[in-house]
């Protein structure tokens, strides 16, 4: 694994948890570190944090102590990352159209899902798990996909046996992106960032049945007419930390309506807080630290961290 000098270190001044009216103020958000355009945050056992590159198409680490580094090079322009229950680093590789875990003890490398029906995957996007073991990820596919591949978005469940199921598909969602399942295992939430005009722009919530099947879908929260989420993760009190908003137009029909950063929504559906981040385009966040009370935020650049008041979940 190729050694990367650490970029720029910095604390950033006034960028606090805002509370709705009732609630506490939170904790500052400060800068871990500085790469490209950084993606899916997720942390090992020993308190290192794993995220994309997804410019250089690299998964970076970043050890306790502040060290930077490549974990691995030709990622297959891996998005949303993930450490299962048993410490595997689960991949959503977009570019290869892929699922992957990868053993951190032997370093081999297992596909997931690549196909389903016959198609290969899109572009797998974002990824979670539930109690049972079991893994969701979300295929957000790209237009115009060549012969083979699927031009299907979709929301896919690995069993712990290797089978493969969808069990959410256009036109019943439109862009699926996040996703994260409550610490009950009885809910899943979806997020939509459909950027058209009048497209679906928020985290719709399922209840999610004991053999991994969904129904029951409603409107958890409504993000229009601004940016939707990108990526969520939720904490232990089932809040869900959703990283969406902009600071400033990119030329689609996204308004500014929604505030760029932390968008903590209770399991009510209400704004609780709000974090907010000053660099574009915000992409994801994930529990850590000790107490996993520390909750990474990638976005542009930058690799964010915001102390917390609740301890978070890994999912």
């Amino acid at each position: 694994m190729r050694k990367i000098v650490p970029f720029l270190l910095v604390f950033l001044a006034g960028c606090r948890l805002v509370p709705e009216p009732g609630q506490t103020a939170g904790a500052e958000a400060e800068i871990a570190t500085i790469v490209a355009f950084t993606e899916g945050p997720t942390e090992d056992a020993a308190g290192a944090v794993y995220f994309s590159e997804t410019t250089s198409r690299r998964i970076m680490k970043l050890s306790p102590s502040g060290e930077l580094t490549t974990f691995r090079e030709n990622s297959g322009g891996a998005n949303g990352l993930i450490f299962d229950e048993l410490w595997r680093l689960v991949a959503c590789e977009g570019q290869a159209g892929r699922v992957t875990r990868t053993d951190m003890k032997t370093g081999r490398v297992e596909v997931l899902a690549e196909t389903f029906q016959g198609k290969r995957l899109n572009a797998p996007n974002d990824v979670t798990f539930d109690g049972m073991g079991r893994v969701y990820f979300t295929d957000m596919a790209r237009p115009n996909p060549p012969a083979g591949v699927s031009d299907i978005s979709g929301v896919y469940r690995i069993d712990p046996d290797g089978k493969v199921s969808r069990i959410l598909a256009v036109p019943e969602i439109e862009r699926p992106n996040g996703l994260v399942i409550s610490p009950d295992d009885r809910t899943l939430y979806l997020i939509e960032a459909n950027q058209a005009k009048g497209g679906a722009r928020m985290i719709r919530a399922y209840d999610l049945l004991p053999d991994g099947t969904v129904r029951n879908m409603r409107v958890h929260y409504n993000f229009y007419p601004g940016r939707s989420a990108d990526g969520m993760t939720i904490d232990s009190q089932g809040n869900i930390h959703a990283a969406a908003g902009l600071n400033r137009p990119r030329g689609s029909s996204e308004t500014l309506d929604t505030k760029c950063g932390i968008h903590v929504i209770s399991p009510q559906g209400k704004l609780v807080r709000f974090a907010p981040i000053p660099e574009d385009t915000i992409t994801n966040c994930a529990f850590g630290g000790p107490d996993m009370k520390t909750l990474y935020v990638t976005a542009g650049k930058t690799l964010f961290k915001i102390r917390t008041e609740i301890a978070g979940t890994r999912r």
